[in-house]
């Protein structure tokens, strides 16, 4: 396990519990879920699982995995059956291939397992990525640029003739939120 981010992630909502709030799901997941055609979805750096339940409250069964302990933690306390966490480096993750009806990354970037989410996802299945970009308007300065994606950048990861991309937007994130800042959304349909 990749210790440092481990400790770098537990140390971040340590100090910053209100991370740990409840709050509503990502805006467009409502929309998400209704191009899904299963019930079995992954929930990739969780945090302390705002999607998950959304999603399990939806009838979903939820694998939500996470390298924070704490935020792991404070999703099990919720106590959803459909929601199965488990602490995973997604340096070293290998993700089943042809597992899953959902996907979900939101407000995490890690260009690498992009392709790996990708084949991870049953024929069908749904890719869901809402993440931060750069943009001149951020509120919060980036600790590491690598971490926002550039414009247009989300729509680059996809090789059109495996996917089909069913709706993209870049737009400000939600008023909950504790910066403003930009964020790129794509929604794609594996093949």
């Amino acid at each position: 396990m990749a210790i440092k981010d481990k400790e770098k992630w537990n140390k971040k909502y340590k100090n910053t519990p209100e991370l740990l709030d409840d709050r509503p799901q990502s805006y467009k997941l409502a929309d998400v879920i209704k191009h899904t055609k299963g019930l079995d979805a992954l929930d990739v750096a969780c945090g302390s699982g705002r999607n998950s339940i959304f999603l399990a409250n939806n009838d979903f069964k939820v694998t939500a995995i996470d390298i924070s302990e704490v935020a792991l933690d404070t999703l099990n306390k919720k106590n959803n059956p459909n929601v199965k966490t488990k602490l995973v480096d997604l340096d070293t993750h290998s993700f089943d291939e042809n597992k899953y009806d959902l996907i979900i990354m939101t407000n995490f970037l890690d260009r690498n397992i992009i392709p790996k989410l990708t084949k991870a996802l049953k024929k069908d299945g749904v890719l869901f990525i809402e993440t931060y970009m750069f943009h001149e308007e951020n509120e919060k300065p980036p600790s590491n640029p690598d971490f926002l994606l550039k414009e247009g950048e989300l729509k680059t990861f996809f090789d059109k003739k495996e996917v089909e991309i069913l709706e993209y937007d870049e737009f400000f994130n939600e008023s909950f939120e504790l910066y403003k800042m930009r964020k790129q959304s794509i929604v794609i349909r594996k093949k």
